[in-house]
């Protein structure tokens, strides 16, 4: 059902804190344009968790007016399964073409209650269901024996594998065939998983550099891997912002000194500042700088 590159897309803000939905719409263009194959909208960079119900709906309509009939996803990420359950049924009303499904991100969740909560949003929202697998950010283990209960539920159609395990994505592969569509969510482990079966990237600093992306998703899939190599090992600092704590503010900059937009963010967090800013600063400039040339 899906499968490319699906951009983790950032939330703009106007210096009042509220949406700024026109900036979203530019940003948003440049993704489509440079070929993306559809839009994850109110995730951990979009800063979901820091967004009401309603504006993660505002922001999934500015995504579809995009998107022009491409996957658009809204990400489920509450701490409470009625709650993820109705912001789902909101999300099917609205017309998301499917969700991205976090299982717990507050209450650590055994498995019995991990599979209980996926299912009841699941069917509440009756749309297709991206498991978010990340054990390392949220602390909840989507393990082989869980996809196994879940294999039998048709609402789970696709995994974006972020346990930061490469060999998931084998195992996967080995278990389940082609009954999930397998995403890779760690940026840089992108290459890594598409060489090894993956055939979808949810991803992060694709919002600042779009077309290095695409040309990465395209060469490894022509299988011209030695190209997407050459390209991937100049984008690895980039990708690296992404596995942080940081991993918001630090994409926001990169959009700033790629794409000339803003970096505000909604508090608690704050945009960089002082040595932490010029270091990311300095990895952004020196890869604008010695950038490859693409063949697409």
């Amino acid at each position: 059902m899906w499968a490319g590159v699906f951009p983790a897309v950032t939330s703009k803000f106007n210096e009042d804190d509220s949406l700024d939905h026109r900036e979203m719409e530019r940003c948003f263009s440049l993704l489509m344009e440079a070929g993306c194959d559809g839009l994850i909208v109110a995730g951990s960079l979009g800063e979901g968790p820091m967004l009401s119900h309603d504006e993660k709906i505002e922001v999934l309509a500015t995504a579809q007016r995009v998107a022009k009939g491409k996957p658009v996803l809204l990400t489920i990420n509450e701490a409470a399964t009625r709650d993820g359950a109705a912001l789902a049924k909101r999300a099917a009303r609205a017309g998301a073409n499917g969700l991205m499904l976090v299982p717990s991100p507050i209450y650590h969740t055994d498995p019995e209650e991990t599979v209980t909560t996926l299912k009841a949003v699941a069917a509440a929202g009756n749309l297709p269901v991206m498991i978010y697998s990340n054990r390392i950010a949220y602390r909840v283990d989507v393990t082989g024996e869980i996809l196994a209960e879940l294999a039998s539920d048709e609402h789970f159609v696709a995994i974006k594998e972020s346990s930061d395990d490469i060999r998931r994505t084998t195992d996967i592969i080995n278990t389940f065939g082609t009954r999930f569509d397998l995403f890779t969510g760690v940026d840089n482990l992108a290459f890594e998983a598409l060489t090894a079966g993956a055939i979808g990237w949810v991803a992060g600093l694709v919002t600042a550099f779009p077309k290095e992306t695409v040309a990465i998703y395209k060469l490894v899939t022509a299988e011209r891997y030695a190209e997407a190599l050459e390209i991937y090992r100049w984008f690895r600092p980039l990708l690296d912002l992404d596995v942080s704590t940081y991993l918001v503010q630090n994409i926001k900059l990169a959009e700033v000194l790629e794409i000339g937009t803003n970096d505000r963010v909604r508090l608690p967090r704050q945009p960089l500042r002082g040595d932490r800013r010029a270091t990311v600063e300095k990895i952004v400039k020196d890869a604008i700088a010695s950038r490859p040339k693409l063949p697409f």
